[in-house]
This record gives structure tokens, sequence and C-alpha cells, in this order.
């Protein structure tokens, strides 16, 4: 592969990258361990696969908290954040082009969320319309985007709508005469079980967009794009899609019902298979003096551990490369020439890097020249912007040990778009553990917002997070890393919730492109916003972006 010419990390004078050592755990007692678990409880916690220390930690983080991240200074462009000219865009391109075919490639999609928060708003208008004219005066005052007044408007616009005509069975057009009526009808044919079922629906499984020859949901219009640039080895684009239990059979029909067509359509075997968040990875509950939050069987209450749950589904993947995007953030075949260019060009990019760092290991097996330990550190400092004041204190044998630790790392490539007010992550420059500098996703919960020179470097953030990451799980002789072992297990976060009236703390993994992945060699490179169009709420469906036709 022809090297492609990325120096990205400019050298930032203002960092103070300074050594010091993480708050050691103190680890709960063993014996309060009898007086806290009942022999109930103990069997609760083993049947769903949870060691006991585990738990320990956990309560030990609602304890103690967990520490916000030191960030430093916004990654941007020249600094952290890559930025492709048109030669090395087509560079990458080719590149990735000219590597694929002996290459195991896979589609990861994050596709067990509930569409029930789309349809939020339609929810709450259900419950409160009641048809009088004062309901209706203030239904037709709010004209806004995202009002249900717009919806209603614009519903011949939605990819559901000939099926949910069918739901009414006269035929008719569902226009404002038609509807003054039947609004809350319309909305419970729209989400509930006596219509298409579209409130208790996952997101991937609803129609998104329309076609001259019908209509498309996220899970086709994934498996149009894997087809798009995710073929690899005998033609073949691998999906993996990460799915709660009840919805797994609906995925699978829905695939069964597309696939042959698609194959011949364009050009591609498809292999689809399916996770699910699996028990293991819940979290205990506490209440507000940290103890077990109790059901009303007084078994304890455990939750979903969050997106950061997903990276034991992830580690079990085995392939050479792995995008990752979720369900929600796609596009109709319009815009998709640009999300294939770049996500070509991103993946080359990582064949690249993992080109060199492969080539640097392998000498480092046999070699240990000060040449060798100048210019793989240039290469760690300057390209994959790991920065570690103290390297040049070590003694040789220490900076080998010390190259060889970061270089021998699962990698990804991160896209970013640029900051328009989308709340969520974005790429910072943040000290480490070990008084290392390097490139981490930072999500807002993560920043102490007391402190006004962290919010003054969050507020400079010149990039947002849109979750389209390439990924290289595997090391240099071609064996699987063991992904739970490049986490931070101090960055997870603790939020407020609340169960049959009693408030409650609930705690979350380390996020999967956050925490999850601290420890990965990280690349960060610009991509257009054009890229990135999820869909939060029902009305996302009406822009331009997710027009099909």
């Amino acid at each position: 592969m022809e090297h492609i010419n990325h120096k990205n990390c400019q050298t930032t004078s203002f960092f103070s990258v300074r050594h010091f050592e993480m708050r050691p755990k103190i680890q709960p007692k063993t014996h309060n361990r009898e007086i806290m678990f009942s022999q109930t409880d103990l069997a609760q916690i083993k049947k769903l696969g949870i060691e006991i220390s585990e738990i320990e930690n956990q309560l030990e983080n609602f304890k103690s908290g967990f520490p916000f991240a030191d960030i430093q200074a916004p990654a941007t462009v020249g600094d952290g954040v890559l930025r492709l000219e048109n030669e090395q865009l087509q560079q990458a391109v080719s590149s990735y082009d000219n590597s694929i075919s002996d290459k195991d490639i896979l589609k990861f999609v994050p596709a067990s969320g509930a569409a029930s928060r789309m349809f939020k708003h339609l929810f709450t208008f259900m419950k409160e319309y009641d048809g009088s004219e004062k309901a209706y005066e203030k239904f037709t005052s709010d004209v806004g985007f995202n009002s249900v007044h717009y919806f209603f408007k614009k519903l011949n616009n939605f990819a559901f709508y000939e099926d949910l005509k069918k739901t009414f069975g006269d035929g008719n057009e569902l226009e404002e005469t038609h509807l003054k009526k039947e609004y809350v009808k319309l909305l419970s044919n729209l989400l509930n079980k006596n219509g298409l079922d579209y409130g208790s629906l996952p997101k991937g499984l609803l129609k998104f967009h329309s076609y001259e020859n019908g209509s498309r949901t996220p899970l086709e219009e994934h498996l149009v794009e894997g087809a798009a640039y995710a073929k690899g080895k005998g033609n073949v684009a691998k999906l993996h899609f990460t799915v709660s239990p009840e919805h797994k059979e609906k995925f699978t029909q829905k695939v069964t019902e597309v696939q042959n067509e698609y194959e011949k359509m364009f050009d591609a075997k498809f292999e689809t298979s399916y996770s699910e968040q699996k028990k293991s990875t819940d979290t205990i509950a506490v209440d507000m003096e940290n103890n077990p939050f109790r059901e009303p069987d007084n078994s304890i209450l455990f939750r979903p551990g969050g997106h950061g749950a997903l990276l034991s589904n992830l580690n079990e993947q085995d392939a050479d490369i792995v995008f990752v995007k979720n369900i929600d953030n796609i596009v109709p075949d319009k815009l998709k020439p640009e999300t294939k260019l770049y996500k070509k060009a991103l993946a080359g990019i990582l064949l690249d890097y993992q080109t060199r760092i492969f080539k640097y290991l392998s000498r480092l097996e046999s070699e240990g020249s000060d040449e060798l330990i100048a210019e793989i550190s240039s290469f760690l400092e300057n390209e994959l912007c790991q920065k570690y004041e103290g390297f040049n204190l070590l003694g040789k044998e220490e900076k080998l040990s010390y190259l060889k630790d970061k270089l021998n790392r699962p990698i990804r490539v991160c896209g970013m778009v640029k900051n328009e007010g989308e709340p969520g992550g974005g790429p910072f420059w943040v000290t480490n553990s070990d008084g290392s500098l390097s490139l981490q996703i930072v999500e807002s919960a993560q920043i102490d917002m007391d402190d006004s020179s962290k919010t003054k470097i969050m507020n400079e953030s010149s990039h947002f997070n849109p979750v389209d990451l390439i990924c290289g799980l595997k090391d240099y002789k071609g064996n699987k890393f063991d992904l739970m072992k490049f986490r931070d297990p101090k960055t997870g976060f603790i939020a407020l919730k609340s169960k049959y009236g009693k408030d409650l703390k609930a705690q979350e993994l380390p996020g999967l492109w956050n925490g999850a992945m601290a420890n990965w060699n990280t690349v960060f490179v610009e991509v257009p916003v054009s890229t990135f169009n999820p869909v939060k709420t029902v009305n996302d469906l009406l822009r331009e972006q997710h027009q099909g036709k």
C-alpha cells in the first residue's frame, strides 16, 4: 500500500503533561458482602452472570463518583483532526479499494434502540388532545418544524403514509379536513398495536425513506450502504446488528424478505448476524443512600449499562475492518455517494496507519537501535498524537517497552463533523492516568461544568462526534485483541432516575466510543456534515436529507 502522508499533531506548547497516579480504588470489605447481599440476592446476581467483584466496584463508584475527564484542549484541524485535500482523499480511497479483496469486512450497527422516543411529542398530544376548540387552537398555534401540527401538515411526505392510510380502510387521502376529528385515532393507528405499532418497534424496522418503487427501513438502507463500501472477500457484505431479544425475529424476517432482491440490485452477497446486549453487562441501581434499590418483591434492580455494554458484543466479532454506525444515521440513495467516498477514505487511512504500526512492531522484535526508537517515537507523537513529556527520561529498555505498549493496541479512525450546535461528545486532547496526552472522544457529562477553564475548552470545540468509526481489532500477528483490556473503567456515568415514585441512582458503563475505547490508538478525520443525518424525532424524517424521492 502506498503511504499516505497524514502528519497531524502539531506541537502545542501550552500542554502541561504531568505525572500522577489514579486514586487507588477502595474495595469494599469482604465481610460486608454477607450483610449487603442475601442468598437470594447472590442467586439473582449469579443468574445474571455478573461477578460479585464487579458489583462491589459499581457500588464503590456510586460512593466515590467518577473523575472528570482532564481535557487540555479541543482537537482541531491541524492539531488532532485531519482535513483531507482532494488528492489525499482519492489516495485513501484507492488504498482501501486495492486492499480489500482478501479482507474480512464487517459493518457493526447498534440497533436495539426503541423508536418510542421518536414519538414522544405525539404520545403527549394523544394524551392531552380532547378535540375542543381550545385544544385545536393550541394545536394550530405551534407551526414550528418539530410541532405536532407540522407532522400532520406534512403527513403525506412520510414513507409510512401509504401504510397508515390502509389502517383507515376507506382509501381516502388523509387531508386536513378529513383529519380534524381523527387526530388521536390516526396517531393510535400509527403508534399502537391496533395499527402499525410504530411506538413499540425498534427504529431499524420503521419505514424511513420513499422511492419510486416502494420504501425502505433503516435496516434495508444499511444493507444497501454495506454493499457500497463494505464488501470484502468473495464479494460478501457482512452486517452485524445488536438487537433487543423481542425484536430479533422481526429483523431476520425483514432480511429474508429483501435479501435476494437486494443482492441482485446491488451486486453483493449479504451475511447478517445478530447479538443482544448481555444481561451480564447490566449495572446495579442504588437508592440515595447508595444501598441496592429494591423491587416490590425485594429483588435488586439492575438496569442496562448503556451503549458501553456493546463493547462485549464488538469484542466477539472476528473481522479485519469493522465499520461502526448507528442504525438511525442513514440517508436515501441520493446522498449515499459522499457517504461511500468518506467511508472508504477513512478505512484507507486506517489500513495505512495499521500497515506502518505493524511494520514497526515487527522491527521492534529484532531491533532496538536509537535510530529506530527516535523514528517510532516521532511517529507516535506527530501522527498518532500520543505525547509523553517524560519519554526522554526513560532508559532504553523502558523506551522500547513503552513504544511496544502504545503501538500494540486496537486502532480506530473516527469521522468528525463541524460542530453546528449538536449535543453530545467531541474530540479533545486529554491527559491520561499515566501522564500521557492523547486524543479522546469526550461527552459533555464527563466535563466539570463548575471549572471555568474546562468549560472554556469545551466551548472552543470545533467538531462533533457523529459515531462514524472504522476499527482495526487485530494485532500485528493477526490475533484478535481482547477489547475489554483497553477500556478505562473510571469513565462511566451516574444518572438520577426514579421508579415507583422513588429516586434512584443508575450507572452506565464507559461509553462505547469514549471510555470503552479510551486506550485505543485514535485518528480523527473531518467528514462532511452531509454524512451525519440521525433521526431523533419522527419530524426529522421530513428534512430534505431524508426525503428519498
